[in-house]
């Protein structure tokens, strides 16, 4: 796509019509600096020429400035439109353009030129491919396994929803780490995650654990959307039976007055304590703070996560 119809396109035309909401104000503890270190212009330069996208960017995470300083970006494949239309996701929504062959190549320089050792790659929605993007995650990971064999990686993905072997082309492909956020509360997925099915996300993260034991796996939740505490504890209970590893929960933020509202924004306090309730049911990692996303800190919490599971394992001798 040209940059003059990128300037033009509408990110989200189905939102296009809908009554703009008032936003709450923002307490103290969700405000972060606008990016200005030299680092994180470096950063976006070498992803515009090697023609990659980035969920910090696409998604307008809070924290790239902070990522962004230190040479960690989550690189988006599959190009920069998805084929859902979340409530809460700043990803613009369309018909997606042709999978780009040069991709994982370029990824993989990327990753080679920014010394990343460790990397993660999600994805928008891609349900116009017969394998919902599945092959282009296996090429991504493959070619940075040869170019930089000591990267380690992750992966966050789509549901791979109505792709019957998808999952399991992307499962042997062995990532370190194997993300797929369940987003929020099953009662808020019809208004919020309305292409997806809680359920199938949570056999989603099952599969993976149970085809591969040694693939750590790593599920996220937004909060504030309406969730009641209940919910959330509830959730929880979920993805420990599906055996999942690693927790995230942040704080919802809209990206504009034609997204799902923010309910309200949930103190640092209930955050902690969210973190306290999780660690007592069995996860090995939780990260829950108001501005935790799915990949903030995740080179220095894969390391721990390690630990983690080396110390459980030493115990259970």
């Amino acid at each position: 796509m040209s940059n003059v119809e990128n300037l033009n396109r509408v990110r989200h035309p189905e939102k296009a019509n809908k009554p703009e909401n008032e936003p709450l104000r923002k307490p103290e503890w969700i405000r972060v600096k606008a990016p200005t270190s030299k680092v994180y212009h470096e950063t976006r330069k070498l992803m515009r020429d090697n023609n990659l996208h980035t969920v910090c960017e696409e998604a307008a995470c809070p924290n790239i400035g902070e990522c962004w300083a230190v040479k960690h970006a989550t690189v988006m494949i599959l190009g920069d439109i998805c084929t859902r239309a979340c409530a809460f996701c700043n990803v613009a929504t369309g018909k997606p353009g042709k999978v780009d062959p040069m991709e994982p190549e370029n990824l993989a320089i990327s990753v080679a030129e920014l010394g990343m050792k460790h990397l993660v790659i999600t994805s928008v929605d891609r349900d116009d491919l017969a394998d919902g993007g599945a092959d282009q995650f296996v090429k991504c990971i493959e070619r940075i396994r040869a170019t930089t064999p000591d990267t380690t990686i992750e992966i966050l993905t789509p549901d791979f929803r109505d792709k019957p072997g998808a999952l399991e082309t992307v499962i042997a492909a062995r990532p370190d780490v194997f993300n797929h956020n369940l987003e929020t509360v099953p009662r808020l997925y019809p208004t919020i995650r309305p292409g997806a099915r809680y359920f199938h996300s949570l056999k989603l993260l099952d599969t993976v654990k149970r085809t591969n034991p040694s693939i750590f796996t790593k599920s996220g939740i937004m909060v504030g959307l309406g969730e009641t505490r209940a919910e959330v504890l509830q959730v929880m209970d979920d993805m420990r039976s599906a055996d999942v590893d690693f927790l995230t929960i942040g704080q919802y933020l809209a990206p504009t007055r034609r997204h799902a509202p923010v309910d309200r924004f949930v103190t640092p306090e209930e955050f902690s304590e969210y973190k306290r309730m999780a660690q007592s049911k069995g996860f090995l990692m939780v990260a829950s703070t108001p501005l935790t996303r799915s990949s903030y800190h995740a080179d220095s919490d894969f390391a721990e996560l390690r630990k983690n599971r080396e110390a459980r394992l030493a115990a259970a001798k």
